[in-house]
């Protein structure tokens, strides 16, 4: 890929643009499993055409009266659908841009208007047609066996937040995310699904989709966001709410981690009356408290690891989690414009604590879940066996349970416990 990108320098590059013309000043792409984003950064907005050429696959995009520029075009991520980028001038002040494929696509183009961090863009996606006779929704591999879908949030084109020292979020929460995937897949009860497993955007929209595809049972989407006080801290567990958000900041960080789509020039405008029906039908199947009762508990081992933001789980309008039927949290993992949880974020140890966190609350609700099954069956108490970095007061908050109570019930003289014990909770 690289030496594609030294193709497209060579045979692209000619003088600065010139009289009215618009520069294109940068070529960037990040490759995923399903499709390539192609980014031209622009000096400012063009008129494009974009169509296909079939046997070999192309496609083709007509920018009119563009140049590019001489400045440096980035680079270009390896793998994906890309053979070759190939241009010429058309009809005198336009230019002719041809990506020849390795199969066919479906493509989509888009003009995104300036941000903070870029200029005018002409994105091009190129994506795998969907197999429209592929069943919704797939089953575990394994009978029993739960699928934990693990959303890093952002990616490619979006970074997310960043922090003091330029550290993107995007890169953080993947971190995370495949360590938590790694300690997951460990189980014999669990397996996980990577909603993005690298540096390529995805759609909020199209994050749902996967989870529902892979038949997952529970959906955890990671985030680091910023705040604009840098000494705000501490982790945070969200749920979606119908009825507004829970506190200002929930509120604020809902429409940061919602502004995903937007960065990338989707509109979430014709999606939301589905999403209106859709929270109607959650609300009948109690989806969003089952949603609660993971929040709480991924939270109560979150404090247990760290500081945490909340003590109470917070309720907002997240995009992500609409539509989902399956208990789904946001996690804030730190705030990265906070200095000092910036660099915690940035190392590994830190990581893995986040990621072991999340794993014993997400275990935890499992087993909490088959226990109400037991009581429901006519079982007096719910069991849980201890694990490395338990506390008995941490197992009673989740259980919200009292210490006292705890110690009673399993005839405990203090609050020692031993990993591998199972405890009866009340």
């Amino acid at each position: 890929m690289k030496r594609l990108l030294l193709a497209i320098a060579l045979s692209l590059t000619t003088t600065l643009a010139h009289g009215g013309q618009a520069a294109i000043e940068g070529v960037r792409s990040w490759a995923g499993p399903d499709h390539t984003r192609v980014v031209f950064d622009l000096s400012s907005p063009v008129e494009h055409r974009l169509f296909t050429l079939q046997e070999p696959a192309r496609v083709v995009v007509d920018i009119r009266d563009a140049q590019l520029s001489d400045a440096s075009t980035g680079a270009l991520t390896e793998g994906g659908i890309l053979n070759n980028v190939r241009s010429a001038p058309r009809n005198g002040d336009d230019l002719r841009v041809v990506f020849d494929l390795a199969r066919k696509v479906d493509p989509k183009s888009f003009i995104v208007p300036p941000n903070e961090e870029y200029g005018h863009r002409l994105v091009v996606d190129l994506e795998k047609p969907r197999d429209k006779s592929q069943p919704v929704k797939t089953a575990p591999d394994k009978a029993g066996e739960l699928v934990i879908a693990i959303d890093a949030g952002h990616g490619g084109e979006d970074p997310g937040a960043i922090g003091p020292r330029g550290t993107h979020e995007k890169d953080i929460v993947l971190e995370v995310a495949r360590k938590l995937e790694g300690i997951i897949d460990k189980r014999d009860d669990m397996r996980a699904l990577l909603i993005r497993d690298g540096d390529y955007y995805l759609g909020l929209h199209e994050r749902r989709r996967k989870a529902h595809q892979a038949g997952a049972d529970m959906f955890v989407s990671l985030h680091a966001d910023a705040f604009r006080d840098n000494q705000v801290r501490g982790s945070s567990v969200f749920v979606l709410s119908a009825d507004g958000a829970s506190s200002e900041m929930a509120q604020i960080l809902a429409e940061n981690e919602n502004a995903s789509d937007r960065i990338a020039g989707v509109s979430l405008a014709d999606r939301e009356k589905d999403v209106r029906s859709v929270l109607v039908d959650l609300s009948r199947r109690a989806t969003i408290e089952s949603s609660a009762g993971l929040a709480r508990s991924v939270l109560g081992e979150l404090g247990d690891t760290g500081r945490v933001h909340s003590e109470n789980v917070e309720r907002a309008g997240f995009a992500v989690l609409k539509s989902l039927d399956m208990p789904s949290v946001l996690v804030e993992l730190a705030f990265i414009s906070n200095p000092v949880e910036e660099r915690r974020l940035r190392t590994d140890d830190y990581q893995w604590q986040l990621a072991r966190a999340i794993r014993r609350g997400v275990a935890d609700f499992a087993k909490d879940r088959m226990s109400t099954l037991k009581i429901a069956s006519g079982q007096a108490h719910r069991e849980y066996t201890v694990e490395r970095g338990d506390t008995l007061s941490g197992i009673a908050r989740r259980h919200r349970v009292s210490v006292a109570r705890l110690r009673e019930i399993n005839e405990l003289q203090g609050s020692t416990i031993r990993v591998g014990r199972t405890l009866r909770i009340p």
